[in-house]
């Protein structure tokens, strides 16, 4: 009997262990990635039922390698939800001293060198919560029609039929990047266009689950109910791509600069195939591309294996000059001084030919009508290590052209004394579109110079008119200035100033200035009594005013 009984307690105990094993065997499992906020995250937790879902957060707070280490668990996903603002390459927080963010890089990297299998394998559902995360326009608008868009010159009607060729196989649409990266996945959730925030999506997924559409999640099927509680947004389903899709081919070869399981010189290998196809196939590749050459060190290059394959490069000289004239027909000053730069790098040009092809991409945007900021930020950033210092004695330009404030800042980006020394005055003229190319030089090459930072603090103090004062005040606020007779002109400006946006930008120098250096009770009186009353409570001014007394 006592046997019996202690056989009958055997059974029922592994039954309970057996039923309660095949119980969590039949949990799905949701991971989440939360860069931003955690409202859906929160709301999937709170609705579906804890004896039917278990969560697992993927990102560990601190660690950059987060979703590495997530591979490393074994844990499966059954569902994932992806929180963060997204911006096409990456999805972040809109947090600044959040560290954690995941990029589209990353996830391709994952999703093509099957170094993370267990992961995502058995995926049902993705749901991305992020603006255009399923935006199906091209990322970029040169992918719409490579030819048509980078020559100044009308294609050929073979240009023109492989073009559209190329755009069928490889439109390059935030979609497609998604439905590449989750291939195989039944069913994916994003945004076409512009996503609700965090505490409003919540709100809608409240009502979903509402209606008791829990058994729907990770049913690997498009839920109409869900589409229909986010009416009003730009929701929509898609599927992720599968082998007898029409971009299944293209796929496979974004994924060779992706899988980690190739070897840098079998990359190298393919780039050259890529480089021997026509200039639509190599413009569609020409990110990846310039990604992975910048990505060879010095020391990579002179490993015989990978020498081997880049000496066969710079030594084909069909695709030299394909890609050269390509160069020349691009019209984005930009992208050509990008791809002139990978030219560079697989030997196509000389040190010294690599500097003239710049400096002509320089002298056809200082040629345009069109020149401005954007222009001389361009021309300051493409100079940043100075190797084009003086190259502006190569430009020449009509003397109408040389007066102009954008011409003369993308000459003193290149070393020219005198055209510093134009933007300089820019900086306090009365035309607000001189001020704003003052303001992006500025940015790029600082004031260091006390005596010239004291003449353009007086300049200012004399200008008319509030709104040119304020943009020469703001450029003046990123300097840091420690000189004494600056800081006095700039004090003896704040009472007279009339705007107290004026008295703002003021306060904003004085704020990162050597203001402990200055007088300062005085100072404290003065802006204390002397403020225009701020229409829109405490303001930068306060902040001075409350640092000076603690000092």
């Amino acid at each position: 009997m006592f046997a019996c009984s202690r056989t009958l307690f055997a059974f029922t105990l592994f039954a309970a262990m057996w039923c309660g094993e095949v119980q969590a065997a039949e949990k799905k499992t949701v991971c989440t990635i939360t860069v931003n906020s955690a409202d859906e995250k929160e709301m999937f937790r709170q609705r579906l039922p804890k004896d039917k879902f278990q969560f697992v957060e993927l990102v560990e707070r601190g660690r950059p390698d987060w979703l590495a280490s997530a591979c490393q668990t074994g844990v499966q996903c059954d569902v994932l939800v992806i929180s963060g603002h997204f911006a096409g390459t990456n999805f972040f927080s809109e947090e600044i001293a959040t560290q954690e963010f995941l990029p589209v890089d990353e996830m391709e990297r994952v999703s093509c060198s099957d170094s993370c299998p267990g992961l995502f394998s058995r995926l049902k559902e993705v749901y991305l919560f992020g603006c255009n995360t399923l935006n199906g326009e091209a990322i970029d608008g040169e992918a719409i029609d490579p030819v048509r868009s980078l020559t100044r010159l009308n294609p050929s009607r073979l240009e023109d039929r492989q073009s559209r060729a190329a755009n069928a196989r490889h439109g390059e649409t935030n979609r497609d990047r998604m439905r590449r990266i989750f291939s195989d996945v039944p069913v994916l959730y994003g945004f076409s266009s512009k996503a609700p925030l965090g505490q409003a999506a919540a709100g809608m997924l409240n009502h979903y689950f509402q209606s008791g559409a829990a058994s729907e999640v990770g049913s690997g099927r498009v839920s109409s109910r869900l589409l229909g509680n986010f009416g009003g947004t730009s929701l929509m389903a898609a599927s992720g791509m599968r082998d007898a899709d029409p971009q299944a081919v293209y796929r496979d070869e974004v994924c060779r600069f992706f899988d980690q399981r190739l070897k840098p010189e079998q990359k190298l290998d393919f780039i050259h195939q890529i480089l021997a196809r026509n200039k639509t196939e190599v413009r569609t590749f020409f990110d990846r591309i310039e990604k992975f050459s910048s990505s060879v060190t010095a020391e990579e290059r002179q490993m015989p294996p990978i020498a081997k394959e880049l000496d066969e490069i710079a030594q084909d000289h069909g695709a030299r000059g394909r890609y050269l004239a390509l160069i020349r027909e691009t019209q984005r000053p930009a992208l050509r001084a990008r791809m002139i730069k990978v030219a560079g790098t697989f030997g196509w040009l000389s040190p010294q030919n690599e500097r003239a092809e710049l400096v002509s991409v320089i002298g056809d945007v200082l040629a345009g009508n069109a020149m401005g900021p954007a222009e001389v930020e361009f021309v300051c950033q493409l100079n940043a290590k100075r190797e084009l210092d003086a190259e502006h004695e190569r430009l020449s330009l009509a003397p109408a052209q040389a007066a102009r404030a954008a011409q003369s800042a993308a000459l003193a980006c290149l070393g020219s004394g005198e055209g510093h020394a134009r933007v300089v005055q820019a900086l306090t003229s009365a035309d607000p579109n001189e001020v704003q190319v003052a303001q992006v030089y500025f940015r790029q090459r600082p004031i260091t110079d006390s005596a010239e930072l004291r003449g353009v603090a007086m300049a200012i103090a004399r200008m008319q008119g509030s709104d040119g004062k304020i943009r020469a005040l703001d450029t003046l606020a990123h300097h840091y200035v420690a000189d004494r007779e600056s800081l006095e002109e700039l004090v003896r400006l704040f009472p007279l100033s009339e705007s107290v946006n004026v008295q703002r930008a003021i306060a904003g120098i004085l704020i990162r200035s050597d203001y402990k250096a200055m007088a300062k009770p005085e100072l404290i009186r003065t802006l204390s009594e002397r403020r225009l009353r701020s229409p829109d409570g405490e303001d930068v001014i306060d902040a001075l005013i409350r640092r000076l007394r603690v000092s």
